[in-house]
């Protein structure tokens, strides 16, 4: 499914899901059609310029896995910052950022892509106060570890918690505004 209700190619839609949208509402920070995960939905359009644009960082954290074994080294690359190629080929270096290694999820809902059972893997925790076009997958490549699996889990305090696939959940604009850290004056 892609992160929109309105596309021009044959994709599976948000409109397509079973939830009565109000008129107006968009998806604040997209997800690629590769990606899983944490998609928050609005009808106010100034919160997307509040938590991506705005002074003030907000946190977004990724369960991410990976081709392969990440020794300390790797690791260490991805929290003190990576060169990544961005827009119009310009090389960018990344931020420090929280990068761990985790165990795997046992709780996560089955779908993303088939992978090879029989190939090393790592899944890593990865928070970042910024989001550069398909930055997460760019990391762990620069770190010679092509991303498998992507699943955004948060965003500030909003998390994914148990959802599953398509399922929807509504928040009412104070614990929507507060877990974001978005203070009303803002808006």
């Amino acid at each position: 499914m892609v992160s929109q209700f309105i596309s021009s190619h044959k994709v599976r839609l948000l409109g397509e899901l079973d939830f009565d949208f109000p008129e107006g509402t968009h998806a604040i920070g997209r997800l690629d059609n590769h990606s899983e995960g944490l998609l928050l939905l609005t009808t106010n359009k100034r919160v997307t310029k509040l938590l991506f644009e705005s002074v003030k960082p907000h946190k977004r954290t990724y369960l991410v896995k990976v081709r392969g074994y990440v020794s300390e080294h790797a690791l260490l690359q991805l929290q003190t910052g990576v060169a990544i190629v961005i827009k119009h080929g310009a090389v960018y270096t990344t931020p420090p950022c929280d990068v761990h290694i985790v165990t795997p999820p046992t709780d996560l809902f089955v779908g993303g892509s088939r992978q090879r059972e029989d190939l090393p893997y790592t899944w890593l925790s990865i928070t970042l106060t910024e989001g550069k076009y398909h930055q997460v997958r760019k990391m762990v490549a620069a770190v010679n570890h092509p991303c498998v699996r992507l699943i955004r889990t948060s965003i500030e305090d909003i998390t994914l918690g148990s959802l599953q696939p398509g399922e929807v959940k509504e928040m009412n604009e104070y614990d929507f505004f507060s877990q974001l850290h978005i203070d009303d004056w803002q808006l």
